[in-house]
């Protein structure tokens, strides 16, 4: 019998801590930055049992994750994006 060997991803929640801490360091604010996560990725980090509840918020219909606004669904791959544009 044959077993999948895929490689774990990590959660979404270490993956975007890691690249929200990046981009940070050089040099963009939280506030400029804009978290675009598939339905799937946003439902994982909202579920995600390691996420303290200060690292994640939900207020006037903006969902945040270490300050930084997240967009749920629209995309085909989750991606953080480093400028945000009036239209965001």
């Amino acid at each position: 019998m044959r077993t999948s060997t895929k490689p774990r991803r990590s959660s979404p929640a270490a993956t975007f801590r890691a690249q929200i801490e990046k981009a940070e360091a050089e040099g963009c604010a939280r506030g400029d930055m804009i978290l675009k996560l598939t339905l799937g990725d946003a439902s994982l980090l909202k579920r995600d049992s390691d996420v303290a509840v200060s690292d994640i918020g939900f207020a006037d219909g903006t969902m945040t994750y270490l300050g930084v606004a997240i967009q749920e669904g629209g995309v085909t791959q989750s991606a953080l994006v480093r400028e945000r544009s009036e239209a965001d």
